[in-house]
């Protein structure tokens, strides 16, 4: 779809609220991706074994790897107040720093458990820093269950980091999400291409390399579940580029002229540097498209991806969004795409899973972004699924990623064609 054709988009389109059970991962899941991003940090989950297995599984991380995270176990004597757990929590991580002496950044992360005993992490972190400062900073935030979904991990670990970034008064764009390091290149050739003057990224790769903020700090967010940190930076002065995200070639498009805008620089700079990735992104994205052109989809509520995916499979892909779910709608930042996402969906906020299935199962769409607790009872049921999960942990940002992010949901297609052609995908 061009950039200039007119649409009835979904800008005001009445918002389902959903106040019910939720099938969500916790926040502990963005430790994940987080602990591989930032290379001088450790991310030490107060919590039980559960949130150590939970880890465990979901990074695949080798029982002889040495990961960059880890579990201080609450036992019962701990659950029952019969120790102290501040002590033993210091003892642990004095253990911890004495052996891990690369070790810069170390972030407490609370959990159901801690968060049920009351353990007061944000006073652990401050005691922790006087004792270990200047060569490692503690800081807390959390992951727990109780308080985050699955992306809100890493919006807690950033907001925490925003107060301690260095003041600035110096012009620059400060790029913030977690992005995996060869994404991140991508993107920082684009932007030095262009002329963007002094670009950092938050997280950055090591402690040294905090980014400073100010008044001309500009900033241009990559992933929309960053709500808590947007305004955490906005709070300190900076000032926030509204944009699409990343995600395909009109996304990335419109967030690299927004951030040129921002700068002053000339649109017809900028497309002379976007002009050759542009088109290939477009021509992988023509052959991905053909499984996906026509095809009905139903986003379950998991990781606020969801609206931004709907918009990229809508108008470069051609798919048919029935209902598109999200955890939180943020306004401010979504407007934009919803100003892009055409009119029709249902759009839901919040999570009521059996009235959710029940309009699922209605509608039989041909295929059901979800989480993995609720993907293979679909699957049983005859419906094509896409585990909300891969979207987080697969590369997919910007233009050399573009038909990948295609290709994510055109895969459960093809499968299902091939294992039973009879059933019309």
């Amino acid at each position: 779809m061009s950039l200039d054709t007119p649409i009835r988009s979904c800008r005001d389109t009445p918002v389902l609220k959903e106040r019910g059970q939720r099938e969500v991962f916790c926040g502990l899941t963005g430790i994940v991706w987080l602990h591989r991003k930032m290379q001088d940090a450790f991310f030490l989950v107060v919590g039980s074994r559960t949130c150590a297995h939970l880890l465990q599984a979901a990074a695949g991380v080798m029982i002889f790897a040495e990961p960059r995270f880890g579990t201080a176990i609450l036992e019962e004597k701990d659950l029952a107040g019969l120790a102290d757990a501040n002590a033993e929590l210091d003892r642990e991580v004095a253990r911890l720093l004495s052996r891990r002496p690369d070790i810069r950044q170390l972030f407490l992360v609370g959990s159901c458990p801690s968060e049920v005993i009351k353990l007061d992490l944000a006073r652990a972190a401050e005691r922790l820093n006087a004792t270990h400062a200047p060569h490692v900073r503690v800081l807390n935030y959390s992951g727990s269950g109780i308080e985050t979904t699955f992306t809100e991990g890493e919006d807690a670990c950033l907001e925490a980091m925003v107060p301690g970034l260095p003041a600035t008064q110096d012009q620059g764009l400060l790029v913030v999400g977690a992005l995996p390091d060869v994404v991140e290149d991508q993107m920082l050739g684009l932007l030095t291409a262009i002329g963007v003057p002094n670009v950092r990224c938050l997280p950055a790769r090591r402690s040294a390399d905090l980014p400073a903020v100010g008044p001309n700090t500009r900033v241009a967010l990559v992933q929309p579940f960053l709500g808590a940190t947007h305004a955490a930076l906005v709070k300190r002065g900076a000032q926030h580029i509204s944009a699409p995200f990343p995600f395909g070639a009109e996304g990335t498009t419109l967030w690299l002229h927004a951030v040129a805008a921002a700068f002053g620089i000339p649109r017809a700079r900028v497309e002379a540097v976007i002009a050759a990735p542009r088109a290939r992104a477009e021509r992988a994205l023509a052959s991905v498209s053909e499984t996906l052109r026509g095809k009905r989809i139903f986003f379950f509520p998991d990781s606020q991806l969801e609206i931004p995916l709907a918009r990229f499979l809508a108008r470069e892909c051609g798919m048919v969004p029935v209902e598109v779910g999200t955890p939180y709608l943020h306004r401010e930042l979504m407007e934009p795409e919803l100003d892009l996402l055409p009119e029709g969906p249902v759009l839901s906020e919040g999570q009521d899973v059996e009235r959710q299935l029940d309009r699922v199962r209605a509608a039989r769409p041909n295929l059901t972004v979800c989480g993995l607790g609720l993907a293979n009872p679909l699957e049983a049921e005859g419906l094509a699924t896409k585990w909300a999960i891969e979207l987080v942990f697969t590369p997919v940002h910007f233009y050399e990623q573009a038909a990948d992010l295609a290709g994510l949901f055109a895969r459960p297609l093809r499968r299902r064609a091939l294992l039973a052609p009879e059933v019309a995908v």
